[in-house]
């Protein structure tokens, strides 16, 4: 009686020791790599600062004020000869001067470029909204797949330990009948030999799972030695409607959009330049304060007060070329961004088309394979029951273990495979 109990409360110590290791779903992960990711932290700062750039200040539209202040102290021997024939000598003369104001500078016409730069400023920050957006689909994808990837090498160690409980009935079946001299001791050796083998797998696999899980522990930015659980299967969604798939991919794919906003902002760094040649007019305006006094001299004391106010006009007749240059610069980054738009284009909807196509084909495998694997699974039951009662050899055994695991294998690669292609298709169109 005391070895059940002993083996009871293993078995309940052993699956609390399993349950103590907290479970990870798909959500989240997303959401802890969402909160933590290092490059998704980074891109929320450049998009923060892209917006904080977004000011009329910033555009030069708004005037400047500024204070200003100043004192200066002097000591010198002074010699001074008056028109009226009054000498003044001073071996130790103290001056003084305190200077004090407020100034206002404010450009009132610069050929629009003020405005045409707050319009590109908008555009900067839109396009840093929509880096961030594909910053976030582009981790969501990667932990998708990271962590399904976790639960393919989690199957495939289910499939090896599954093998491993046939070839131990297969080993049991063969010592039995080789102590009973109905089977050469050669198979009896060669199912322990292969029995060895799948528990070398197993062991192998584990260390699988383990890097596969420092992957996914690396995107959510934590100790990649932290231990979880995941979900035992990969769910498979329906896709929309691929007819609509060519007109969402152009208004809705992050690539597309941040080369749209690009070709933007070189169109506005253009009109930027041609204002160049435009006159510039600033309004200044502001109040001074001047004090200065002497210990000697013939002004003793002097003070200064009162508002200022004044224009600036500037022309430019001639800045060696510069705005041509400048221009034909802008207008080339321009035709070049142009380009780059075209180029992305044809790549994103080169991996729409691949992803489909993939997505298509690992559907269609992963059905067949579904019937292989219920197949070769009754393959291998049956040939044990066979042997179990001397109607087959450990050959034909082996042979249906082999084609089952092969089976459990491909059917394994193809749910994971259908799920990257699922995932990349929803990138893709901005629909993760």
């Amino acid at each position: 009686m005391k070895i059940p109990g002993i083996t009871f409360f293993l078995s309940i110590f052993s699956f609390y020791i399993i349950q103590a290791q907290p479970m990870l779903n798909p959500d989240e992960a997303i959401k802890l790599a969402l909160k933590n990711y290092y490059d998704i932290l980074i891109a929320q700062n450049d998009a923060d600062i892209a917006k904080a750039n977004n000011t009329a200040g910033n555009a030069g539209m708004l005037p400047t004020l500024d204070a200003e202040g100043s004192f200066n102290y002097s000591q010198e021997n002074l010699d001074q000869k008056s028109s009226t024939g009054i000498e003044t000598k001073s071996p130790n003369a103290n001056s003084n001067t305190v200077n004090a104001g407020a100034f206002l500078n404010w450009t009132l016409f610069d050929g629009g470029k003020m405005f045409v730069t707050k319009s590109k400023l908008a555009e900067i920050e839109s396009l840093g909204e929509i880096q961030f957006k594909d910053k976030v689909f582009q981790t969501v994808y990667d932990v998708t797949v990271a962590y399904y990837d976790v639960v393919r090498q989690k199957q495939q160690l289910v499939s090896i330990n599954e093998v491993i409980t046939y070839n131990e009935e297969l080993v049991k079946i063969l010592q039995t009948s080789f102590n009973a001299g109905l089977s050469p001791k050669t198979s009896l050796l060669q199912a322990q030999i292969d029995l060895n083998v799948y528990k070398e797998n197993a062991i192998n696999q584990k260390a699988v799972i383990t890097a596969a899980k420092r992957t996914l522990n690396e995107l959510l930015s934590r100790e990649t030695n932290t231990d979880f659980e995941v979900s035992d299967s990969i769910p498979l969604s329906s896709l929309p409607d691929k007819n609509n798939f060519a007109k969402k991919l152009d208004s809705a794919n992050t690539s597309i959009l941040s080369l749209k906003k690009q070709v933007e902002i070189a169109r506005l760094s253009l009109r930027e330049f041609s204002t160049l040649r435009f006159p510039r007019i600033s309004f200044n305006a502001g109040y001074n304060y001047t004090q200065n006094t002497n210990t000697a001299g013939s002004l003793l004391k002097n003070n200064s007060y009162g508002p200022i106010i004044g224009g600036t006009i500037t022309i430019p007749l001639y800045q060696s070329g510069n705005i041509n240059r400048q221009i034909t610069t802008a207008r080339l980054e321009l035709q070049s961004e142009k380009y780059n738009l075209e180029s992305i284009k044809l790549q994103v909807n080169t991996q729409l088309e691949n992803a489909l196509t993939q997505y298509e084909n690992q559907e269609q495998l992963l059905k067949i394979e579904k019937d292989n694997d219920a197949l070769a699974k009754e393959n291998v039951e049956i040939s044990i029951q066979r042997l179990r009662y001397g109607q087959t050899n450990a050959l034909e055994i082996r042979q249906a273990q082999a084609s089952y695991v092969d089976s459990r294998t491909r059917l394994i690669n193809f749910e994971f495979n259908l799920k990257v292609a699922e995932t990349k298709l929803k990138q893709l169109l901005s629909e993760l």
